[in-house]
């Protein structure tokens, strides 16, 4: 896809937002289950997963973190954990040795100033070591069940194909997606366009054939030739 502006569709933002609103409903009902690939028993635990995830896939993290929270399940702990037995534990996520510095000094934060508990405001959250906007955006829309727009590589993608932004920044996306759809909408919209990017809108060969929202996409930098006929997209829970 192009790193220019994008051309829009010729279309009023009161029409867009609607057309917005039937591409969530069509989402829903392609994926009714489609929940965070993350897996995590709470806040924390949620909060930590999402930095390592970071130029990693989800699986991978799945599979590092549950050793590091056997070791270190709580703040507290992991504030105190050395640098280096930390880095072991998550080297397969990437990037260990700064991952690592920042769930840790994420941990020293939570417990010093949040009585060792994760906040649950975006200010509090974005001031911690490692997060950013769509970070906290996951953990306040999955974790506190706050209403979250969070702008990961698929949302990004799946939103310009859209045609619903023409942005390339997360942040100014996130802002148009809020714009577009009802609060209600906003983090299970984004849980099932992660999901649907990953089962069917992937980033070199989108089966346009066999979408669920097909015919309320203008397929914004995809091929006229796109769509390989693949299997329709399962409603099972996302992995």
């Amino acid at each position: 896809m192009s790193t220019g502006r994008l051309r829009l569709p010729r279309e009023s933002k009161r029409d867009r937002g609607e057309r917005a609103v039937r591409i969530s409903d069509r989402l829903a009902e392609a994926y009714p289950d489609a929940e965070c690939a993350l897996v995590h028993r709470n806040a924390w635990e949620l909060l930590v997963a999402t930095i390592l995830s970071a130029q990693c896939t989800d699986a991978t993290v799945n599979q590092v973190t549950p050793a590091l929270f056997e070791e270190y399940p709580d703040p507290a702990a992991l504030a105190r954990a050395p640098q280096k037995k930390v880095e072991k534990l998550i080297r397969r996520t990437g990037f260990f040795s700064q991952k690592a510095k920042s769930i840790r000094e994420c941990a020293e934060s939570v417990e010093a100033n949040h009585g060792g508990e994760v906040p649950r405001e975006m200010d509090a959250l974005v001031s911690l070591r490692g997060v950013g906007r769509k970070t906290a955006s996951v953990v306040l829309g999955t974790a506190f069940s706050e209403p979250a727009v969070f702008v990961d590589t698929h949302v990004r993608r799946l939103s310009q194909r859209l045609g619903l932004t023409r942005n390339e920044d997360p942040d100014k996306i996130q802002d148009e997606l809020k714009a577009l759809l009802p609060p209600a909408h906003w983090t299970e919209f984004c849980h099932r366009m992660i999901h649907h990017g990953r089962r069917i809108c992937q980033a070199r060969k989108p089966a346009c054939e066999v979408c669920p929202v097909n015919d309320l996409c203008p397929r914004i930098g995809v091929s006229a030739t796109a769509g390989s006929g693949r299997a329709r997209p399962r409603t099972s829970k996302a992995v």
